[in-house]
């Protein structure tokens, strides 16, 4: 039997077929059997290539899916799983993407919403700097909230920016403001250390940071950070970014931005920095407190090879010269100390507002502090305190130190400005004791007080003040002269009282005491405060000639530009004590440091006069002295105002003596004023009474003068003579000239000639040798108004009767002859006698006084020789021309 089996009976053949037989479902109960017999249109040969009848391909079919729940294989099972998951995974990250982008936009919209329109958005002004210059143009110190001017990018050496970059943010050239690269790697090494580890702001957003926002760590913060780091970086260009960043950014110690913190670290500009201290700056920005040089020196070692290390791994520099720009291990890290310097550049800042007013951008202030001064006086006080300090219990110091014109040159307000910045110059009242007296002495002369009047030196009661001496010793009789220079309180108290308290409160502040008083008597002891630098400077009219000074630190203000805000001139209060009471004045107070209390300062070769004083219980103890070049004060004591075992005459007349030997270095010795300007007219500088300025002539564009008769101070008419260009006063009722009053720019017809030389008053001529007949000793010329002798070698004028002049003053030249075997004895001007040495019966010391004429003396006349021998040792004498009654007989009426 042929039996084939058809494909239709294969597992899996396809259904539906065309000639395949329809089998009937069998009924209920019966058997079902495979048809038999039956031919099939498809077999097996047909499957094969070629086969199957006549040869012919038969037609394809569609293949028909597997039917439900039959098995597939398990390698396609797999791939479709896996490219299932895959699209799957990208799906879902799509989404999330997409969601998450919505969110941060979301986000930044919320947050940038809350920051104000964009079209408002600028760079806030800095604060501005206050650049101080010592006279020399070498900086005392910058103010302001800065601390430190602005420097642009370009005027830095290239490795400072360099190390900004390297340390802070080294992607800074390429990033849009943000830094995405930077974000990821700090987020993976925060996972990995599961915390915080750094941040990752760029330089740009911290600017913004800086400029715009606070310093909260919040999301909203950094957020709106990004949004103006971004818009930072649309609007300003790389290097400006990063110039705002070096100018603001805060260094510690008070330092923000990089040319405060090279001065305060380093002593140098910014622009001078060295690669090692650029690094050791950009070193302390991670933490400005820790890691500062002042604070922390090893630990800013640290930072600074760290970041000179990062500068080379960037190739900025290379690794030897990080290497060689590395801090010895060994070498301590020395950093700058504000010195007393930093006590003037607070006292300039305080003058700002009042000299340009509001400060908008950054200035230039020149002052008239002398830099060497100004350390010499630092060392010396603070020398002096170290070494006296502990043993007579005080522990601080000021000293102004003030050229005769009222220019401050040095100025010390402590001991030590980092421990206290309070300025003991400027800012501390304290009473000046018998510094004080010379204005109530000057009162006294102004009323017609000469330093020969007599005066009572003992206890009295007024109204139930009943002043004492501080040595609880009184000497009976004196003179004004003496009563000054040892310092003695009943005299000074019954001149105050005569001439009253109003009247000493007057004179006081025409000379330039600014504080204000109360007129009691006790003004007299110094009783009421005043500062150092007020009081100084009303010892300068004592020192230029009688000239009101109002004392000056700042010459000019300009902007960084050279734009010229303000500029000093040299107004002042004018003449403020006449030239004959000024004489008087200085005498006493040369008296009072020759053999006074004031003894105790010296000043090799330079004539000088001065005042102690001491306050009660030695709170205070002051000293100020003068010579014809400058004035300076010095105080000592306590902030707490207790007592001390100082006086005026110990400690700080030797500071003084200190400071002012090294400020005189160099310059030639010249005397004190003194004399009388009487028969010579004098120039005075016009000014206005309503702004206190000089008035200008508008024709000339030159400061206006008017002419005064020297002796009386009235005004003068005068003319140039055409024949010899002198200006002359003249009668301007008559037209003739004045008679008795010098021409200005008059010239004698006798040439110059040296010193030591003696002059035939008959007949102007030169006697030879000038040699004193008595002793065989060469007579030297003096100084009527110093008593000092001219120097050989000094040129001096002759007048019209052969008289020798002193070119400087115009006063006639005397002559010193010997006495009393105590050497050269000074010339009385008034009556020409040689003065008298004698024993002061208050204090024992020996002094010089005034002679009576005896039948064995002769008054001296100038150009007369005066053998030794007829000189006679006298007893003192008190009584004078001008006061035949005694102090106590004014004051009382007796």
């Amino acid at each position: 039997m042929d039996f084939r089996i058809s494909a239709d009976d294969r597992v899996g053949a396809p259904d539906g077929r065309r000639n395949k037989p329809q089998a009937r479902p069998a009924a209920k109960g019966q058997r079902v059997e495979p048809s038999m017999g039956q031919s099939m249109a498809f077999s097996v040969d047909q499957e094969r290539p070629g086969g199957g009848a006549g040869g012919g391909k038969p037609p394809k079919s569609p293949r028909k899916p597997p039917r439900k729940g039959k098995a597939e294989p398990a390698r396609s099972r797999r791939k479709k799983r896996s490219g299932g998951l895959l699209m799957g995974l990208l799906w879902w990250g799509f989404v999330a993407c997409l969601w998450g982008g919505l969110a941060v936009i979301g986000i930044i919209v919320y947050y940038g919403a809350q920051l104000p329109s964009a079209d408002t958005w600028a760079v806030p002004e800095r604060p501005p700097n206050i650049r101080i210059l010592a006279a020399d143009g070498s900086l005392i110190s910058n103010r302001g909230q800065t601390g430190g001017e602005a420097v642009t990018f370009r005027e830095l050496p290239h490795y400072v920016p360099a190390a900004f970059i390297a340390s802070e943010d080294r992607r800074f050239m390429s990033h849009f403001g943000v830094d995405p690269i930077g974000l990821m790697s700090v987020a993976i090494e925060m996972i990995e250390a599961r915390g915080v580890t750094r941040g990752a702001s760029t330089l740009t957003q911290q600017v913004a940071k800086n400029l715009f926002l606070t310093p909260d760590q919040t999301l909203g913060r950094k957020v709106q950070e990004a949004i103006l780091a971004i818009w930072l970086e649309q609007n300003y260009t790389k290097e400006e970014i990063l110039e705002l960043y070096m100018n603001r950014v805060y260094f510690g110690a008070g330092a923000t931005g990089i040319e405060a913190a090279a001065q305060t670290y380093f002593g140098v500009s910014a622009r001078n920095l060295s690669l090692g201290q650029a690094a050791m700056l950009v070193g302390i920005l991670p933490a400005p407190s820790a890691y500062n040089p002042k604070t922390n020196p090893e630990k800013a070692k640290e930072r600074q090879q760290i970041v000179l290390n990062l500068m080379a791994r960037e190739g900025y520099i290379t690794q030897e010269e990080a290497n060689a720009a590395k801090i010895d291990p060994n070498q301590t890290v020395r950093t700058v100390v504000a010195g007393s310097e930093s006590y003037v550049a607070d006292w300039v800042e305080s003058l700002m507002t009042a000299y340009i007013g509001e400060i908008e951008s950054d200035v230039v202030v020149q002052t008239t502090i002398d830099y060497k001064m100004q350390k010499d006086a630092e060392f010396i006080v603070k020398e002096q305190v170290a070494a006296e300090g502990s043993k007579r219990g005080f522990t601080q110091g000021a000293l102004v130190a003030m050229d005769v014109d009222g220019s401050v040159r040095a100025m010390v307000g402590g001991v030590d400005y980092q421990q206290s910045q309070y300025n003991r110059a400027v800012t501390a009242k304290r009473q000046p004791g018998s510094t004080f007296k010379p204005f109530v002495y000057l009162a006294a002369m102004e009323k017609g007080y000469t330093p020969e009047t007599l005066a009572e030196d003992a206890q009295f009661d007024y109204n139930g003040w009943s002043p004492r001496n501080a040595s609880g010793k009184y000497a009976g009789t004196v003179t004004l002269r003496q009563g000054l220079a040892y310092s003695l309180n009943t005299i000074a108290a019954r001149l105050a009282i005569d001439v009253t308290p109003e009247k000493v409160i007057e004179v006081a502040m025409r000379m330039g005491i600014s504080s204000n008083l109360t007129p009691v008597p006790s003004i007299a002891l110094g009783t009421q405060e005043v500062n150092l630098l007020e009081l100084t400077s009303a010892y300068a009219p004592f020192a230029n000639g009688g000239n009101g000074v109002i004392p000056n630190v700042i010459t000019k203000i300009t902007d960084v530009e050279g734009n010229v805000l303000y500029e000093a001139s040299n107004a002042g209060p004018g003449r403020v004590i006449d030239p004959n009471v000024l004489a008087e004045m200085n005498d006493m107070l040369k008296t009072a440091v020759e053999v006074g209390t004031g003894r105790g300062a010296n000043l090799g070769g330079w004539d000088f006069g001065g005042k102690t004083g001491t306050s009660q219980h030695a709170r205070d103890a002051l000293f100020v002295g003068y010579t014809s070049a400058m004035v300076t004060g010095v105080w000592l004591g306590n902030d707490n105002d207790t007592k001390t075992t100082l006086s005026g005459g110990n400690v700080p007349a030797t500071i003084w003596s200190e400071f002012m030997t090294k400020a005189h270095e160099g310059r030639s010795p010249a005397p004190i004023p003194g004399g009388s300007y009487a028969g010579q007219l004098v120039a005075q500088q016009l000014i206005d009474p309503n702004t206190g300025m000089p008035m200008i002539d508008p024709a000339t564009g030159q400061a206006m003068v008017q002419y005064v008769n020297g002796g009386t101070g009235e005004p003068v008419q005068t003319t140039t003579d055409p024949a010899t260009g002198q200006i002359i006063a003249i009668d301007p009722t008559t037209g003739a000239p004045i008679e008795g009053l010098a021409p200005i720019g008059a010239q004698t017809a006798n040439p110059p000639i040296q010193t030591g030389t003696m002059v035939d008053p008959a007949t102007g001529l030169p006697v030879s040798g000038g040699i004193d007949p008595a002793t065989g000793q060469p007579i030297q010329q003096v100084d009527p108004a110093t008593g000092l002798p001219i120097e050989q070698g000094q040129i001096v004028q002759y007048d019209a009767n052969g008289q020798a002049i002193d070119p400087v003053t115009g006063f006639p030249l005397q002559q010193k002859t010997q006495a009393n075997g105590f050497g050269q004895a000074p010339i009385d001007p008034e009556t020409g006698l040689p003065m008298t040495l004698v024993v002061d019966p208050a204090t024992g010391q020996q002094v010089w006084v005034p002679s009576a004429p005896t039948s064995q003396q002769q008054v001296v006349q100038p150009g007369q020789i005066v053998p030794p021998g007829q000189v006679q040792q006298q007893q003192p004498v008190y009584q004078e021309e001008r006061s035949q009654r005694t102090l106590m007989d004014l004051i009382f009426g007796n």
